[in-house]
């Protein structure tokens, strides 16, 4: 390495990504976002570290002042013994009471929902990233996908000018 050469950096996120959902940012408009952590069992932890989940038709509610998260798939650790943990159950998520009164208050409004966007390791934690969120109409979708589709054609256009210059 020359003298004075400063050696790149990569900048790491301390996050270990298992699921992202995807399907969540297509269909709505995200508010407010909140990291949680989970109540899991072992073996839902065994699985989740193998990289497998599925947050596609997940949602959180609030019952009795406890924020619970609902239709998330974490299948079976397949060597797990008899008692092995149930894919769709219910968890609890870890949130303080005015984060919890928060998203119970603004859920409560027409067209708001709670879903789940990420789940994650963090320092050796499960977290959820949760998000308030407010249903797109099948128009703003085809808005969304058409200045997406739009962005990426501008940046071909100045990538091959620079390679034309």
């Amino acid at each position: 390495m020359a003298k004075g050469a400063k050696k790149k950096q990569k900048h790491e996120d301390p996050r270990k990504v298992v699921a992202n959902n995807k399907k969540a940012r297509h269909d709505y408009v995200i508010e407010d976002v909140f990291e949680a952590g989970l109540v899991l069992w072992g073996t839902e932890v065994k699985a989740l570290r193998m990289g497998r989940a599925s947050l596609v038709d997940g949602y959180v509610h609030v019952d009795r002042g406890e924020a619970w998260l609902e239709g998330v798939h974490i299948p079976e650790y397949f060597q797990g013994t008899w008692n092995n943990h149930s894919p769709r159950r219910k968890r609890k998520l870890l949130l303080h009471k005015d984060e919890i009164l928060r998203l119970q208050a603004k859920a409560h409004e027409k067209g708001h929902t709670v879903v789940p966007l990420s789940l994650y390791f963090l320092d050796g934690r499960a977290k959820v990233e949760i998000a308030l969120a407010r249903g797109k109409k099948e128009y703003d979708k085809r808005q969304a996908l058409r200045e997406k589709q739009d962005n990426r054609e501008a940046l071909r256009a100045m990538r091959h000018r620079e390679k034309l210059s």
